[in-house]
Order: structure tokens, then C-alpha cells, then sequence
């Protein structure tokens, strides 16, 4: 049976990066590069990719230079035209996103996933949408999203990526309750968020990628708080399902939480040994630092 075609995503970038001050004090922190692209465009190329043609970004307050980068930059065309620059141009071709196809709407209050998830169902409306966290990165041959996209032409429903944590880290995460799994996909009866280790249901995690049924948005608690005392969006998927089709899908290859100084700098040369023109001269240049260290 066909399923509805995933077109939108959303894209929660709202976060302040305190983490990763003072570099995020003026700099949204998905503007951080991995190599030479910013994570969140790292986000919309893997989006794309999956054939998704609408990107809506959650934000707030001082990121307007996420704006600008998706757009369209006729002086600076116009100098690496005149000097020649073709692959400097193909790349900056990559940061465009047309007109009528990039939406921004705020979150004005730091209330958590679930509310900037469900900042978006305006533009979102009655279709199934993706979600994609910038700061996890999937480094793969195929991209995260495509793969998933596969899972969900197969099964329809609502599909996330999962990883397995070690037991003692399920409280960090959303873990899912399994009614059955083959080793690649987990039927999901049930989701905790940040379950203590010792009542965790498994140790299967939700990572953030999601393709999901607009009917997620009938069941968000906006008057209501979950853990942490924000919006959970596993409160809300927790309510769909047995009502719809839900599955965790174990992807091919490697994601890193950029969101963490060590995880970030460990994306950023794992993505730069993948790279022909980089691998070569990062390695002679690790070499002696490791030695040293």
C-alpha cells in the first residue's frame, strides 16, 4: 500500500548553545561547522536527500543568520563568477533553499521538544512530516533519513532512529518499550523519557530523526508539563501509539552528538577522514599530537 509522501520538515533550532559559550554568544549554535558546513546545513542536505521539499526551522530570538544562509547571495555569485571559483560556487549553491520552500515560526519560550514540534503544525498541517535534530549527526554511506524513509514506505506509521545506550545512560534518553524486534526494526508498545536505569523498558534509544503522522499534534499537553519540567515529545507519541503503525529502526552507521564538546570534535574528524582532499594531511597532522599527548 502506498504511503502518504513525507514532503516537510522541521527543524528545532531554538536552543541558546550554552554549552558551547562564548562561541554561541553572537552564533547560533547550528552554525557551528562540521569541516566546512554548518550542522544545520549538514541537516537540510541529509533532508533533501530523503526528498523532503519543505524545511520549516523553529527558532527564536537572534537567529537570523540561519535565515540569511539559506538564501540567496547575488554579490558574492557574482565576485566567485568573475574569479573563476566553480566549486566554491557549486558549494554555495548547496546553501539555497528556493523561495516558498523555507519556513520560519518562534518558539518564544524555552518549553522544550515538544512545544517547538509543535510550534510548527501551521505550516506543517495534516501531512506526515520529519523531524531532524541538527545536533546529531549520522555519519553513513545513505543518509539517515533515506533509510528511514525506505522503513516507512514499507510499514507507513510513525518511524525514529535508535541506537542502543548502555543501561546506565537510559536516563538520559527517550527509551522505547518493545513488543517485538528482528535486530534492525523494534515494533514499539510503549515510550518512557529518561527513564531511571533500573525501570527502563529496554535499552533501545530514540535519536533525533522522526518521520511522523500529523496526529501527533492532537496530543501535545501544551498546558501541561513532562520531565524536566518542559514538553516531551515522547508524551505525545506515547499517546499514538497502538492507534497507528510505530517502529524504531536501527540505521547504518555512526551518529554523533554534536551537542557535546567531545562528540562534536569527534564528528568533525571522522566527517574530515571521509574526506579525499583532508584524510591524508589530517592524519600526518594527528600523528604527532597523539604521540605528544
Amino acid at each position: 500500500m502506498a504511503q502518504v509522501p513525507v514532503r516537510k520538515a522541521v527543524f528545532p533550532v531554538a536552543g541558546l548553545g550554552t554549552r558551547f559559550l562564548p562561541a554561541t554568544k553572537a552564533m547560533p549554535k547550528e552554525m557551528l561547522p562540521l569541516v566546512d558546513k554548518p550542522l544545520i546545513q549538514n541537516a537540510v542536505e541529509e533532508a533533501r536527500a530523503a526528498g523532503i521539499e519543505e524545511f520549516v526551522f523553529v527558532s527564536s530570538r537572534g537567529k537570523g543568520v540561519l535565515e540569511d544562509h539559506f538564501d540567496l547571495n547575488p554579490e558574492l555569485n557574482s565576485n566567485l563568477e568573475q574569479r573563476g571559483k566553480t566549486a566554491e560556487l557549486a558549494a554555495l549553491k548547496q546553501t539555497e533553499i528556493a523561495s516558498g520552500h523555507l519556513y520560519f515560526t518562534r518558539q518564544h519560550m524555552p518549553l522544550g521538544l515538544g512545544h517547538a514540534v509543535w510550534c510548527a503544525q501551521q505550516v506543517i498541517g495534516r501531512e506526515p512530516f520529519a523531524i531532524l535534530l541538527p545536533d546529531d549527526v549520522v555519519l553513513s554511506d545513505r543518509p539517515c533519513l533515506s533509510q528511514m524513509m525506505d522503513v516507512y514506505d514499507e510499514l507507513g506509521g510513525n518511524v525514529v532512529a535508535v541506537v542502543d545506550v548502555p543501561r546506565e545512560h537510559t536516563n538520559r534518553y527517550g527509551i522505547l518499550d518493545v513488543a517485538s524486534d528482528d535486530g534492525r526494526i523494534a515494533a514499539i508498545k510503549g515510550l518512557v523519557e529518561k527513564p531511571h536505569p533500573s525501570a527502563a523498558p529496554s535499552t533501545l534509544s530514540i535519536i533525533g530523526r522522526y518521520i511522523l503522522q500529523p496526529e501527533i499534534f492532537d496530543h501535545f499537553n501544551i498546558a501541561g508539563v513532562g520531565a524536566g519540567g518542559e514538553i516531551q515529545l515522547t508524551d505525545a507519541m506515547a499517546q499514538l501509539i497502538g492507534t497507528q503503525p510505530f517502529h524504531g529502526y536501527r540505521f547504518e552507521g555512526k551518529r554523533y552528538d554534536c551537542g557535546d564538546k567531545v562528540g562534536f570534535l569527534e564528528a568533525n574528524i571522522a566527517f574530515a577522514l571521509r574526506r579525499p582532499d583532508l584524510a591524508d594531511k589530517l592524519r600526518a597532522a594527528l600523528e604527532p599530537l597523539l604521540r605528544a599527548s
